[in-house]
């Protein structure tokens, strides 16, 4: 949605931390918002869909990926910083990859597989607020 035609309500999202062989799969968002940030994929959920059924479907529409869903690892509010900006409610889950390759769509311009404990020393990568946190929530519910 272009900044002129932004919600006048908080708009429900979902994203997955993506579990595959010990390393969880962030994403570079290819234009706003958050344009350049890694990321976990995701996006609205659109009128009628449940979580879970947002959830498959944004990771498929983003990446390709088909995943196993495993539990709610955190939420994260997004308020608008300006004028025109979006307000979120970001719902983040723990999933496992089940088949696929990351095949990305115009949305996302780069991926990477990271392990979760490698987080802090990705240096000047840009990351959004409060990814290390759900990703260590999602990496609990994935590796008890």
């Amino acid at each position: 949605m272009s900044a002129a035609a932004q919600p006048t309500r908080p708009q429900i999202a979902v994203s997955a931390a993506i579990f595959r062989d010990g390393k969880v799969l962030l994403t570079r968002r290819a234009r706003s918002p958050a344009k350049g940030f890694y990321s976990l994929p995701g996006g609205r959920v659109e009128f009628g869909e449940s979580l879970h059924q947002a959830l498959a479907r944004e990771i498929d529409e983003e990446t390709g990926l088909k995943i196993e869903i495993i539990g709610l690892a955190g939420w994260r509010e997004v308020l608008p910083a300006a004028a025109g900006a979006g307000h979120y409610l970001i719902m983040s889950f723990a999933a496992r990859w089940v088949a696929g390759e990351p095949a990305l769509n115009d949305e996302l311009d780069d991926h990477r597989w990271i392990a979760p404990d490698a987080l802090a020393d990705l240096g000047d990568l840009k990351l959004t607020g409060g990814l290390e946190e759900v990703i260590q929530s999602a990496h609990r519910l994935i590796e008890p």
